[in-house]
């Protein structure tokens, strides 16, 4: 594979931001899914991810449809997604990731994923990086614009109004929220040069257990439950961005609760493979991690900002907010989370080019 443009490339990122920049920017929904680079050289194909390690053989749909579709040589940047019954189902993604060749096959043809471009680096022979990203874009069009699905463009537009209208619209469809792109910006690879608005809202969960921070004395993170329709309390996520004077001080803070914690915990009794998600059960994704936790009587709760909800467990980590002292534990359930209105993904795929170009 020869191109103007080689792998591994490491992808321009973006900052978090709580609003909307104004100015000269281009607006693109943030898709959830595995961010990817394709690079194409005639019959050559390879998908590089964020990590700069291949994914080409774990989307063997996605590597046959991008040599159908794409130009003979390109290097195009964008972001590989599964679109479910519900949106976009990032679990159905994660499944792929797997050794078994056989699995892969199998999953590629009973959940195939899509594509969906958003920058282009290279075209023939042409290095892109340089250009200004309105030129980019341009280009990408020319390029894609008619290549069909699965493999996808995505719209984008430079109408604040209609960027803070897909914020809210599109996260029923399971998208996590806006990026903004600077008209005139360049590519900068593995720097933060775009700007992220993510969705974030707050929940009340009970604080059952910790783990300790690789640092001796200090707690690393909370472990977070919500109790379900049944009763039980599963483990829901982490909260664990606190400053080492703060680690320092929850140690103290959680000492009274670490008392015969482990009598009855709903999440140690459950390890024999009860009801309960029970946290430190290890799995392919976490191999060689020591996820072993300490037990806190569940009486503890605490109110946790976070940005989306993935199935019934919080995709990223929380940010810690406050403790909620007069709350009840067994209040805190499933059912105070907020769930974003069902918002189809044809309606993003398939925006027209007027609303699309904005």
């Amino acid at each position: 594979m020869r191109l103007p443009v080689d792998p591994p490339v490491a992808p321009m990122l973006a900052r978090a931001a709580h609003a909307l920049p104004e100015g000269d920017f281009f607006y693109e929904p943030k898709w959830d899914g595995f961010r990817c680079i394709v690079f194409r050289d005639g019959g050559e194909l390879e998908l590089g991810s964020r990590n700069e390690r291949p994914l080409t053989r774990y989307f063997p749909e996605i590597v046959s449809e991008c040599l159908a579709r794409l130009p003979e040589r390109c290097v195009v940047d964008g972001e590989i997604v599964i679109a479910g019954d519900g949106g976009l189902d990032f679990d159905a993604l994660l499944q792929r990731i797997h050794p078994a060749a056989s699995r892969v096959a199998r999953l590629a043809a009973e959940t195939p994923a899509s594509f969906v471009a958003f920058d282009l680096l290279a075209l023939g022979d042409e290095d892109l990086r340089q250009r200004p990203f309105e030129a980019r874009r341009r280009l990408l069009l020319e390029a894609l614009g008619s290549a069909g699905a699965p493999v996808h463009v995505t719209p984008a537009t430079r109408a604040l109004e209609v960027a803070r209208e897909w914020f809210s619209h599109f996260e029923g469809a399971g998208l996590d929220g806006v990026v903004a792109k600077p008209a005139g910006l360049g590519y900068l690879e593995d720097k933060r040069a775009m700007t992220k608005v993510k969705h974030e809202r707050t929940a009340d969960c009970v604080v059952a257990g910790f783990r300790w921070h690789k640092t001796a004395g200090r707690v690393g993170s909370l472990l977070l439950g919500l109790y379900d329709g049944a009763g039980r309390l599963q483990h829901v996520g982490v909260t664990s961005a606190f400053t080492d004077a703060r680690r320092l001080e929850l140690v103290a803070e959680l000492e009274a609760y670490r008392a015969g914690a482990g009598e009855g915990h709903p999440w140690v009794a459950a390890g024999d493979g009860g009801p309960a998600r029970v946290p430190g059960v290890n799995s392919r994704w976490n191999a060689g991690r020591d996820l072993s936790f300490e037990a806190l009587r569940p009486e503890l709760v605490c109110e946790v900002a976070y940005d989306h909800l993935q199935g019934d467990r919080f995709r990223h980590a929380t940010t810690f907010r406050r403790w909620r002292p007069e709350r009840e534990p067994r209040s805190c359930r499933y059912d105070q989370l907020e769930t974003a209105v069902p918002a189809e993904l044809a309606d993003i795929f398939d925006l027209s080019g007027d609303r699309g170009e904005a």
